[in-house]
């Protein structure tokens, strides 16, 4: 089926709004030590800037099932993209305004914070009620549009840094404010449409007495866990713990990270139907248990940074997987489905980082050891997706409600 064309503009909105999402996530981490040395903060400091980032999202999240559909999709889609532009040119600017510069670096993260936390509860259920066929494959294409959005800020902040120096990181922090700004204008426009009628939607008290939901929360949680504990820190880890310069560390660490893991997007995208999406998770889910310990106990540079590149690969069915297995089994889940997964999924984006700047900390700045913690969360997302896959082999119990909660 051909895709309407007033949707393919819909489509693209979306697209650029994983790709603003991507930048606010991704683009602060590659200053890290920049930041350090700059401002003279320390590294246990500098782990605060991905917690409050999440944190921030958390809240988002949290409130997002609340307000999202009384306000409507297109002012809230409005709304994220202001003030990303708006937190990203805050950046340039407010650490060397305040006295403290560490507090302009945490207001302004936290400005496009909030922007990153509508965009990852806007996006999905928008695309979800598009009408298109095959919406596991689309849901995975979209959410590739994070990985590339991370390669291009990684590979595009590279050759910034090295034909105009790294001092000149605000100017191309201005640059990237112009991405979320130039897509203000197509959400304004492009056609937009609910997932379920307004009062269809199942309310918060329906989901959370459903015990697959909260398999699927926990799924949501270890993903965002495991991709953002190497992530977050994939460019200081080749840095320090490998000895690489910036700008290979940024290559072969967040960038290499992102282009396996939209590879892995793209190819569940284009497998479809055919593939078994919850024997591809559980695969995916045991190499990333391998790919931690690969970069954490491993002797060789060169094996260590094999490991990060690999677990991109590894995550990237993860988050957008269980979106989709969650739409199939709650259909009338509405945004607030969409809003407590992405809660669940910034929490753990928020627990993972932080656990490994903090034990990385104890043990006199080694990332190594932070990364071998790391690896218990892709350990707990197998075990949950081995739950999952024994509970469709028992024979499915009569819903409550009306509503049905086995996956369809």
């Amino acid at each position: 089926m051909i895709a309407n064309p007033n949707y393919q503009k819909t489509l693209r909105a979306c697209y650029l709004g994983y790709v603003t999402q991507a930048i606010c996530a991704n683009f602060a981490p590659l200053l890290f030590l920049t930041f350090q040395k700059t401002y003279s903060i320390s590294l246990g400091a500098i782990a605060l800037i991905p917690t409050v980032f999440f944190l921030t999202q958390l809240a988002v999240d949290f409130a997002a099932s609340g307000f999202v559909d009384r306000i409507g999709y297109r002012a809230c889609a409005v709304v994220s993209h202001i003030l990303s532009a708006a937190g990203l040119a805050l950046l340039a600017f407010l650490p060397d305004l305040l006295p403290l510069p560490f507090l302009g670096i945490l207001i302004s993260v936290m400005v496009y914070a909030v922007s990153s936390g509508l965009i990852e509860v806007l996006v999905s259920p928008i695309v979800e009620a598009c009408p298109f066929e095959n919406k596991a494959s689309r849901m995975s294409l979209l959410h590739s549009f994070y990985c590339w959005g991370m390669v291009a800020v990684v590979l595009g902040s590279t050759l910034f840094f090295a034909l105009f120096g790294l001092e000149n990181w605000r100017i191309l922090t201005l640059l990237w404010a112009l991405v979320p700004f130039c897509n203000i204008f197509n959400f304004l426009s492009c056609p937009i449409q609910r997932l379920v009628e307004n009062g269809a939607g199942m309310r918060p008290r329906q989901l959370i007495r459903l015990p697959l939901f909260w398999l699927l929360v926990l799924l949501m949680a270890c993903s965002g866990a495991a991709e953002n504990a190497m992530t977050q820190w994939a460019s200081a880890f080749a840095e320090s713990a490998v000895g690489v310069p910036k700008a290979v560390g940024d290559l072969a660490g967040p960038c290499l990270f992102a282009v396996f893991m939209g590879v892995s997007r793209v190819l569940c995208a284009k497998a479809g139907p055919k593939a078994d999406l919850r024997k591809s998770m559980l695969a995916c889910g045991a190499l990333c248990v391998g790919c931690y310990l690969l970069a954490s106990l491993s002797p060789f540079p060169v094996l260590g940074l094999t490991g990060c590149a690999l677990c991109g690969f590894s995550v990237g069915i993860m988050w957008p997987g269980t979106i989709s297995l969650s739409a199939r089994a709650c259909p009338k889940g509405g945004t607030a489905m969409f809003a407590f997964l992405a809660l669940a999924g910034d929490l753990g984006g928020t627990l993972g980082p932080l656990s490994v700047g903090f034990v990385s900390g104890l043990a006199g700045g080694d990332l190594k050891s932070g990364f071998l913690v790391a690896a218990l969360f892709p350990v707990a997302l197998t075990l949950g997706l081995m739950a999952l896959k024994e509970k469709e082999r028992r024979p499915a119990a009569p819903a409550r409600n009306s509503v049905r909660n086995t996956v369809q």
